[in-house]
């Protein structure tokens, strides 16, 4: 009995440790079908007459290709592209008349640009604490009036404006719990 209640409390770490798979191996997760990939047959039908039916071969699979099936219902136009030079109905040219009219050729790099847009978001409560300097911005910022100041000794001495080094503001060093709290204020 010890040794059985050891062997379950040594295996027990291990079996948790499998994970997903193992889970679903044991059938411990369901696993919902794909609604894409139903496929929705024609219905039967009676040819008016019996002797005009095909021939049946054995081995032969269905015929129709759902994926052309779903371009000829949302676009009847994509479909006969080959043929007649893909001309539009006068019914579809009304639709696109109405609707504002062709769509501009760089439409894609325009959706594309909008949704980089959206998809930048503010930085979350968590990114605030944890990188709470924020972006540094690239370059040296220079002080402005320790540069002022120089270039005003340089113009009153004779010397060219390059003499002397740039002051530049230096970053203030924090303590170790220094501005944690910054973003509260």
């Amino acid at each position: 009995m010890k040794a059985r209640t050891v062997l379950v409390a040594a295996l027990l770490p291990l079996l948790a440790a499998c994970g997903q798979d193992t889970a679903r191996t044991l059938g411990f997760t369901r696993d919902a079908p794909d609604e894409f990939a139903v496929v929705t047959r024609p219905p039967l039908s009676m040819p008016p007459v019996l002797g005009q039916l095909p021939e049946p071969r054995p081995g032969a699979s269905d015929t129709s290709d759902p994926r052309a099936a779903g371009l000829l219902a949302l676009a009847p136009g994509a479909a006969l592209a080959g043929q007649a030079g893909g001309a539009r109905t006068a019914g579809e040219q009304a639709l696109i008349a109405q609707a504002g009219g062709p769509a501009p050729q760089n439409i894609r790099a325009q959706v594309d640009a909008e949704s980089a847009r959206l998809a930048t978001t503010s930085p979350t409560l968590t990114d605030r604490i944890l990188f709470r300097g924020g972006e540094t911005q690239p370059g040296i910022a220079v002080d402005p009036q320790r540069e002022a100041q120089r270039l005003r000794e340089n113009a009153a001495l004779g010397r060219p404006i390059e003499d002397g080094t740039t002051p530049i503001v230096q970053p203030q060093r924090r303590g170790p719990f220094g501005g944690l709290f910054d973003w509260l204020f």
